[in-house]
């Protein structure tokens, strides 16, 4: 997992290097430091020569600003580091998650990635400065300390035998008490973010039920559970200061009261004025770093989980991946289903689709009906390699989609969904999408043929429109033939439009099938609809019931021979004049 994790460091190697030498340095400095301000209070109190106190005093000087320089140095080049590592690291889940497939997604969840990518990979940029820094810094100063306590101060340094196994046993206790609690929180973010994206998509939804008040409750007690973890979990890690304080004081009362003794008794000749305040200094350096390393402990424990959970990701092979040596070349549209069977995940107790057997030539334009859950949209999904079959084979050109280059496959496939999505930027930005080289010529030959020139034209800026993200400001319409638009500048060699003229009124969906035969007859185009209308003039109709293919023929043989396909046609024609 470290492993993993630490591979993202990368071009921020030297940064990282150089920030643990530095703090080597500044903690070196530091422990001299006491040792020669001892040194000279001696000297002062012995009366010797002034130049011998100011040469004393510069050293003390030097010292000082040589180890503040290490300091910030340490400082600037730890955020360096700490900063391009959480960068790196962001974007290596990133075009990790680009290379998934649908199964891994569904797998993670989309809240959870965004959890992993925002609030885990800061405690984990917050552990890694820590770690080049505290967590270097804290137990150097605390050998360091602890020689030079007993060098200076023999038996003085005894206090520390006690003082150190007593902090560190209430501050691994404490961090026991507190890491449960904090562990916890981070599934609880999962469901809050998931509380979050859930509202903020189905606002309309929201506001349309007026479930406001609702929502607020939801997303308050998400909060609350994560508010309360934290609290407990920080009432807990605050006993730190007084059990410090209380170990800080006993330090200070044993030295004082053990060395006035000594120095009582033997009258200075073992133990004189410098040596006790070296010894306070290094008792407070010891317990800090004691209190550091305690922090340290809680820090990275909290941030385990996180690097668990990015390096979850990041370990994560795509379960779509090219052959060893992919065809790049796609001979044309033809798709075949051999005897296709496909389920969701190994565990599901049914097939989604059941022996599909299925040859569609070149250039074909196939209708595909079917009820709610039949399959329809699984089947599409099998042919760019959204997902793979679980038995069976899709051929597309004659191969199995799994000899393919997935980028080569996908590009030659040109999905529209009913559900569009639309990105901020213009509209001219967005159907380039399709082809990042199309002209003002081709943009507008693919939007008349969708049937969305004339909107277009109809705002002040044209195809400079600036569109929110996800469409938000064109209707449901607009946005289906801007879609459109854009797949057919892709000009692909199989065109699958998955219910995505169900916004638009039937005048304009024939007349954008129109300009399908005109401007792409020799792609395949594949029609999922839910009105009849739609794929009545199709070379084949395929009808799905419960995964399975009920019937398959043309309309006027379907008419004849498929009471299902029949039914929704006298009901879409017929039904309604009679339910009037």
């Amino acid at each position: 997992m470290i492993k993993t994790i630490l591979g993202s460091v990368r071009e921020f190697k030297k940064p990282t290097i150089l920030t643990l030498l530095l703090i080597i340095g500044e903690v070196f400095i530091e422990v001299l430091i006491p040792f020669y301000t001892a040194e000279l209070v001696n000297r002062i109190k012995a009366g010797v020569e002034m130049s011998s106190v100011v040469k004393l005093g510069l050293i003390l000087v030097l010292m000082a600003v040589l180890s503040l320089g290490c300091g910030a140095l340490a400082g600037f080049a730890g955020a360096r580091a700490s900063a391009g590592f959480a960068r790196n690291l962001r974007r290596d889940i990133f075009e990790r998650v680009q290379s998934f497939s649908f199964q891994n997604i569904d797998h993670f969840s989309t809240p959870s990635l965004v959890t992993r990518m925002t609030t885990d990979i800061s405690y984990v940029q917050m552990a890694f400065m820590m770690t080049i820094r505290a967590a270097v810094r804290s137990p150097l100063m605390l050998v360091f300390s602890v020689v030079m306590a007993f060098f200076m101060g023999g038996r003085l340094a005894m206090t520390f035998v006690i003082v150190i196994p007593v902090l560190l046993f209430g501050l691994i206790m404490i961090a026991r008490k507190a890491l449960p609690a904090f562990r916890a929180v981070f599934k609880k973010y999962d469901r809050m973010n998931e509380s979050i994206e859930e509202n903020v998509r189905a606002m309309r939804v929201v506001k349309g039920f007026a479930r406001e008040e609702y929502e607020k409750e939801k997303f308050s007690a998400a909060s609350n559970n994560i508010r309360k973890d934290f609290t407990y979990a920080e009432r807990i890690v605050a006993l730190n200061s007084p059990l410090m304080q209380l170990c800080l004081n006993f330090n200070m009362v044993f030295v004082l009261y053990v060395a006035s003794k000594i120095i009582i008794s033997n009258q200075g000749s073992t133990i004189d004025v410098g040596q006790i305040s070296a010894m306070l200094t290094y008792g407070f350096q010891i317990l800090m770093s004691l209190m550091m390393i305690s922090m340290i402990y809680v820090m990275l424990t909290m941030s385990v989980e996180s690097m668990r959970r990015i390096a979850e990701v990041l370990q994560t092979e795509p379960s779509l991946k090219n052959p060893e040596k992919p065809v790049t070349e796609i001979a044309d549209g033809s798709i075949d289903f051999n005897h296709v069977t496909f389920k969701y995940s190994a565990t599901a107790e049914r097939n989604t689709l059941d022996d599909i057997d299925l040859h569609i030539p070149s250039g074909a334009t196939v209708g595909i009906l079917g009820g709610t859950g039949t399959g329809k949209s699984t089947l599409i999904q099998l042919i760019p390699r959204l997902y793979d079959v679980t038995d069976g084979s899709v051929f597309v050109g004659g191969r199995d989609v799994r000899e393919y280059d997935l980028v080569k496959l996908r590009d030659a496939v040109a999905v529209v969904l009913q559900k569009n999505m639309l990105f901020s930027g213009t509209i001219s930005e967005n159907l380039r999408w399709g082809n990042p080289n199309a002209t003002e010529e081709e943009l507008a030959e693919a939007c008349r043929l969708a049937q969305a020139e004339e909107f277009i034209l109809s705002f002040p800026d044209g195809y400079d429109t600036h569109i929110e993200q996800g469409g938000t400001n064109v209707s449901g319409g607009q946005r289906q033939r801007l879609c459109i638009a854009r797949a057919l500048l892709k000009k692909p060699k199989i065109l699958i439009l998955d219910d995505s003229t169900s916004a638009v009124d039937t005048h304009t969906d024939a007349l954008i099938r129109a300009g399908f035969r005109s401007y792409i007859p020799d792609t395949t185009k594949i029609i999922i609809a839910q009105r009849v209308a739609s794929v009545e003039d199709a070379d084949l109709i395929i009808v799905l019931d419960n995964g399975r293919i009920s019937a398959s023929g043309t309309h006027e043989s379907l008419m004849r021979e498929s009471e299902i396909y029949r039914e929704i046609y006298e009901q879409q024609t017929r039904g309604g004049a009679q339910d009037e």
